[in-house]
């Protein structure tokens, strides 16, 4: 049944079908028309590609420099990995040092103000000095002399606090001193 109405369709159409050529130029401008259209497609389809692109490639990078950069040990995990004794003992020293510089602090008065600075600044130096030593272990020296010179920084360091502390003793006693003969 469906043959026939196709077929009477054709019978009906027949005589009315545009049997004539195309003007010159007509596959020329419907091509320049059928790119145009195709050039619109792809500008609405890569509109929203192209920020969401450069957004994860952003994100992506982002990500790999995190992750190179967690992956890098600290300088104090270098040394630790050269030497895990310097670790155990540089915070034994360090700890040691800040139970005597938190001294030297609380014996501040304006009689021992000067030397305690001084002190201070021995001690900026006296670290400066430490960490260049470590540089050194770090990137390779003579491990035996570097930690030998580390453990002097330290011993060092901690002398000059107990000098200080026992100049701090003796400038106090003094003025006690002083100030019980001028009572008498």
């Amino acid at each position: 049944m469906e043959r026939d109405d196709i077929d009477k369709l054709f019978e009906d159409l027949q005589g009315s079908f545009d049997t004539n050529a195309p003007k010159l130029g007509h596959e020329q401008r419907f091509l320049e028309k059928l790119k145009a259209s195709k050039k619109d497609a792809n500008r609405r389809k890569k509109s929203w590609w192209r920020p969401f692109a450069v957004a994860a490639s952003i994100a992506l990078l982002c990500t790999l420099a995190f992750g190179a950069y967690e992956s890098l040990p600290t300088f104090e995990e270098k040394v630790a990995e050269i030497s895990p004794e310097v670790s155990r003992t540089q915070f034994y020293f360090a700890s040691l040092i800040e139970e005597k510089v938190k001294a030297l602090e609380e014996e501040s008065t304006p009689e021992t103000r000067r030397i305690i600075d001084d002190s201070m600044l021995q001690l900026d130096k006296l670290e400066s000095d430490y960490t260049k030593l470590e540089q050194d272990l770090v990137n390779g020296g003579n491990t035996k002399l570097l930690l030998s010179a580390m453990i002097t920084n330290f011993s060092t360091r901690i002398d000059l606090l107990q000098d200080v502390l026992n100049h701090i003793e003796n400038i106090k006693k003094l003025k006690y001193n002083d100030e019980t003969k001028t009572t008498i």
